[in-house]
């Protein structure tokens, strides 16, 4: 008997992991986020590609990141060299979803596009890391479909919890 209530307890807590893994993501996001910009969720961005609604994806990280994985059909925008100049070409009343890894870099980019002007800028929620944990599909730098994703450091990768991860 001793053995079955071993082994249920082992299937029931194991059935808990993911929520807890993601719960402990929520809570990471939440200490990040200003809750500045709007967000958008994996599902919800999913949703408006497929239906024809493709919003103009940026991709706020560095280059090194973007290069091993990004969301098809983002547009580079490096974090570290963001000026509004770059997306001057950008209508205003554009929806416009920026992402990062987790959101944070993300987040900033949105704050300083709403100040520009621009209306209709989301966050996408948990970044490509939250993507891609949803089964959401990413590709390289020659647009080709890849699991690799770049967790920018050891302590960062955590987060990720499909695909695989990659770091210097």
């Amino acid at each position: 008997m001793e053995r079955r209530t071993t082994i249920f307890l082992i299937l029931l807590f194991a059935s808990f992991a993911p929520a807890e893994a993601q719960t402990a993501f929520d809570k990471k996001l939440k200490s990040l986020y200003k809750n500045s910009v709007a967000t958008v969720t994996p599902d919800e961005l999913h949703t408006l590609i497929v239906s024809g609604k493709s919003p103009i994806l940026l991709d706020t990280r560095a280059p090194e990141e973007f290069d091993i994985s990004h969301l098809e059909g983002a547009y580079f925008l490096d974090y570290g060299s963001f000026n509004t100049g770059k997306v001057k070409l950008i209508s205003k009343d554009s929806v416009i979803i920026v992402y990062c890894s987790v959101g944070y870099r993300s987040e900033r980019i949105g704050e300083k596009l709403r100040a520009a002007g621009f209306k209709n800028v989301r966050n996408l929620y948990g970044g490509i890391f939250q993507w891609v944990n949803e089964g959401y599909p990413v590709v390289n730098r020659k647009e080709q479909p890849t699991d690799s994703v770049h967790t920018y450091n050891k302590n960062w990768s955590q987060w990720l919890t499909k695909g695989i991860k990659v770091y210097k």
